[in-house]
């Protein structure tokens, strides 16, 4: 990308032509958490992080400046460790809510919340590729 670019820009844009909206610029919190009620896009526009995706018992994969990490309602996600530099857009679709949990103990909300989280319908487009993008064919029904 020409230096004049902000990536970061870039990527919101993207995201947000194809539905991907409620944007934010951060990092990814260093504690595992998930979202119940929506799914949610990270476009890695500076830096690298190494992140484990799917809980404590997940996958740890190194993400850099251009990735793009889709994250279904309901997968935890965490940031191990991360460059200086390291920025993250991200972005939700505009049905759900945003919330954000943590492991519980409380067998309860754990229910709960994993009941929240088969609620959640699918994407109607790829926040990169949009409505004719491989997240869609590559989306598995959660019923």
């Amino acid at each position: 990308m020409p230096r004049t670019l902000d990536p970061a820009a870039v990527i919101e844009d993207v995201f947000d032509r194809n539905g991907w909206g409620d944007g934010w610029r951060n990092g990814i919190y260093d504690y595992l958490h998930y979202h119940s009620r929506i799914h949610e896009v990270l476009g890695i526009a500076r830096g690298s992080a190494k992140v484990r995706l799917g809980g404590n018992r997940g996958r740890t994969l190194k993400l850099g400046a251009g990735d793009v990490v889709i994250l279904p309602a309901g997968t935890g996600h965490q940031c191990l460790a991360a460059s200086k530099n390291f920025l993250v857009v991200g972005a939700y679709r505009p049905s759900g809510t945003y919330d954000e949990c943590r492991p519980s103990a409380n067998a309860g909300e754990h229910e709960k919340r994993i009941n929240s989280v088969a609620q959640v319908k699918r994407p109607r487009k790829d926040p990169v590729f949009g409505a004719k993008g491989p997240l869609l064919k590559m989306w598995k029904p959660t019923r």
